[in-house]
């Protein structure tokens, strides 16, 4: 693996030269400084502006591998993505529901252009380049990592940016849910999306202690058409709790009743993976 191919790959997964090309019809905007939102921070992201987020997983496997990439994470690819402007980034292990070892990045971009420039950035960060010569050079034999996946999600309008849990600050005990549902059709999609938008879904989330980190429309990946979402817990005593108030809430049974609305209708698959986030992460 040469220097600029990794570079590419750890940094900008993706055709982003298209991404870039698709955002013309978008509002560019540069990140900006962390505005206090309900239930925690607000990431990068003017008021009002739709962010764009992309969830990678890179797989690893047992050995050495693991604590190598942490330490490039921590110390050389974040603190780049930050001069670059990606302000929040967060960076989470699996500890249930997916493959292991395995870390997960999430990176929250102000616009499609945003996305697309960032690999062009990033090379022109000459310190980046430098620190991350070691793990560029490495060899087949003894790669950086196995293989990374890439989602791209549009946030959705009701939730158009990441928050940021307070347990964020000082790294204190926390956990994360990442949620994705698939439907049969886009208009099945949209309509569960409205559940939680319009017909007051994630108001009964907040009120029974489910804390929304995002809510993605997922544009390019996996198993589509489908939305990703991610909630946060102190422990998973708290989340059990929680997700229990929810399920018994008066408000959420006659909601999920609703004719046209019921999970057969609308939701054909729903998978559920518990991470928890590294020493490093941001969010």
């Amino acid at each position: 693996m040469d220097r600029r191919e990794f570079l590419t790959s750890t940094v900008a997964v993706g055709a982003t030269a298209g991404i870039a090309g698709a955002a013309s019809g978008s509002t560019p905007g540069g990140p900006a400084a962390h505005a206090g939102g309900q239930g925690g921070n607000m990431a990068q992201g003017g008021k009002g502006e739709r962010m764009y987020l992309e969830l990678r997983r890179y797989e690893l496997r047992q050995g050495p591998m693991g604590d190598r990439m942490h330490e490039y994470l921590k110390n050389v690819s974040i603190p780049a993505l930050n001069r670059a402007g990606v302000t929040t980034v967060g960076a989470f292990t699996p500890s249930f529901g997916a493959l292991s070892p395995a870390i997960y990045l999430l990176l929250p971009h102000s616009s499609l252009q945003e996305f697309g420039t960032l690999r062009d950035r990033l090379e022109g960060d000459a310190e980046y380049r430098r620190a991350a010569e070691p793990h560029a050079t490495l060899p087949a034999t003894d790669p950086a990592y196995l293989r990374v996946y890439s989602q791209l999600m549009a946030a959705a309008p009701f939730m158009p940016r990441v928050e940021v849990p307070p347990s964020a600050a000082g790294n204190k005990p926390r956990i994360f849910e990442l949620r994705t549902y698939e439907s049969h059709s886009l208009r099945a999609r949209r309509m569960k999306l409205q559940m939680f938008g319009e017909l007051g879904e994630l108001a009964i989330f907040r009120r029974t202690g489910l804390r929304p980190v995002f809510f993605g429309e997922n544009v390019i990946g996996d198993r589509l058409p489908s939305f990703t979402y991610m909630l946060t817990f102190d422990d998973m005593a708290a989340r059990e709790k929680n997700w229990g108030a929810f399920v018994a809430d008066s408000e959420w049974l006659a909601l999920r009743a609703k004719p046209g609305y019921t999970d057969p209708e609308i939701v054909s698959n729903i998978t559920s993976i518990i991470l928890r986030p590294t020493g490093y992460s941001q969010i």
